[in-house]
């Protein structure tokens, strides 16, 4: 959920607030998977055998469970040296810290944990059954923005003109002000405070009028944000105007798609430029208002850039703003799918994580729809698949996303929890709560990755489980002849 409300004092007012498939156990090298006391039943289905780390010695092994089906080979990736085992009594006492974390929680939650560098599974409870992911849903939407755009990747803004310059800078037409989706298009004030960067329309006029030495407009400006639909929500709300979003969905969205008195954001968003257009001496005549650019009538003046995607990603997944990983989603859609729709952006990370072998049911791009499910295995495979030593083309993108998640006790979501802890400045990890859910997915000490999936619990007590099975986690000792991962 989105931790921006009380800095957002200028945008629209808004408060913050199916069962997919299921995907088998990853596994590294042949390490043993490591059962945990105080879990009953069987235990996850036994993993893919493609993205394999190099074979390490064999763990402990745990209570025995029925074995699951095998699931499909997964791509490969370069073996490294083995890397030695964990001690067996913190392994032993690590588990049984976490079984007794999750006993309170009831019957609708799981946990997966894994040893990157030996393939071990360091917990397992009900790992494989599918769960809702809330916000940590997110790791899908951006880790699927940064393969399809590339960490560069921009969402550019653009002015096309219909008309005809005349003598002294004057233009006879209308100009037609087409957004791509960019989520930061706003004020410099409100982006400077909200965000610390983004594209203002300020930037944009000043552009218009060094390219073309407009000094005088005889006609409109008219906003176009044809390149999304017009639904200002997602799922949760039958893509109607949702609050949790402290926003409204617009391909031209200006300051989180602000409407003012024009009743649209591209019409909003139109009115602004002609302001700061009229502001930096250019004469404006007509009145601005929503339309549709006929991209074969018209010409490209002018186009400016977003931040790049690195920077996208992290200003989605530091506060968990829902409103930013929604447009992505639907930028997803339009650029590589179907359409700017939150359907088509959908089935394009649904399209690129099968690739890896997951199955997640993937309905919006923040997680605030209850109709999103994935399980604890498929979020670790996907952690897995981002780290070194898993898909060899994906370690760049898993970088970036891991140094875009909060850090436990320093910033983002996780900035007030775990202090003074094992886990503080070790953990990063992504969020996700809801009213009846809360979860909690990432790396420690850059070996271990981990997703706590918790659904129809008290959120409280929940985070309050989580972080002490983070922190049990960080005090694992790491053996120094293990590479040095960072923060990974």
């Amino acid at each position: 959920m989105l931790a921006l409300t009380a800095c957002l004092a200028i945008g629209p007012a808004g408060a913050l607030a199916a069962s997919g498939g299921v995907a088998t156990a990853p596994t590294g090298p042949s390490g043993a998977a490591t059962g945990h006391s105080g879990v009953t039943g069987p235990s996850g289905p036994s993993g893919k055998t493609g993205t394999s780390g190099p074979t390490g010695k064999t763990g402990k092994t745990g209570p025995t469970g029925k074995t699951g089906p095998t699931g499909k080979t997964g791509p490969k990736h370069p073996t490294s040296p083995s890397a030695p085992p964990l001690p067996a009594a913190e392994v032993t006492h690590l588990q049984h810290v976490m079984a007794s974390a999750m006993k309170p929680l009831g019957g609708h939650s799981g946990a997966y944990v894994l040893d990157l560098d030996n393939g071990e599974v360091l917990f397992n409870d009900n790992g494989a059954v599918a769960r809702n992911p809330a916000s940590v849903e997110k790791l899908y939407t951006l880790t699927t923005a940064l393969a399809r755009f590339g960490p560069n990747g921009t969402l550019q803004t653009s002015i096309y003109a219909e008309g005809k310059f005349r003598p002294g800078g004057v233009f006879v037409g209308n100009l037609y002000l087409r957004g791509g989706g960019d989520p930061t298009f706003g004020d410099l004030a409100f982006d400077k405070h909200n965000y610390g960067t983004g594209t203002t329309v300020t930037a944009l006029a000043r552009l218009l009028i060094q390219k073309t030495h407009i000094r005088k407009l005889k006609g409109s400006i008219i906003g176009d944000e044809s390149y999304f639909d017009s639904r200002r929500g997602g799922p949760a709300t039958n893509f109607g105007v949702d609050p949790n979003l402290v926003g409204d969905l617009s391909a031209l969205a200006f300051d989180r798609g602000e409407s003012g008195s024009l009743g649209s954001p591209p019409a909003y968003a139109a009115f602004q430029l002609a302001g700061a257009l009229r502001h930096d001496g250019v004469v404006v005549t007509g009145r601005s208002h929503a339309g549709i650019t006929s991209l074969f009538s018209s010409r490209l003046l002018v186009s400016i850039d977003s931040p790049p995607m690195s920077t996208l990603v992290r200003l989605t997944a530091l506060p968990s703003d829902d409103f930013f990983a929604e447009m992505l989603l639907k930028a997803l859609g339009a650029r590589f799918g179907s359409g700017g729709t939150t359907a088509a952006g959908a089935a394009v990370v649904s399209q690129f994580v099968a690739g890896l072998h997951l199955k997640p049911a993937i309905a919006d791009g923040s997680g605030l729809s209850r109709a999103d499910r994935t399980s604890p295995i498929d979020v670790v495979t996907l952690l897995r698949d981002l780290s070194a030593g898993g898909v060899l083309a994906l370690e760049p993108i898993g970088q970036t996303l891991a140094d875009s998640l909060p850090v436990a006790s320093e910033s983002g979501t996780l900035e007030y929890r775990m202090h003074a802890s094992a886990a503080s400045g070790h953990c990063n990890a992504k969020t996700g709560t809801l009213s009846d859910a809360s979860d909690l997915a990432g790396w420690c000490n850059g070996t271990f990755a981990f997703a706590f999936l918790m659904n129809h619990v008290d959120v409280t007590a929940a985070e309050d489980a989580q972080d002490t099975m983070t922190i049990a986690l960080a005090k694992l000792s790491v053996p120094a002849t293990r590479a040095d991962r960072s923060r990974r």
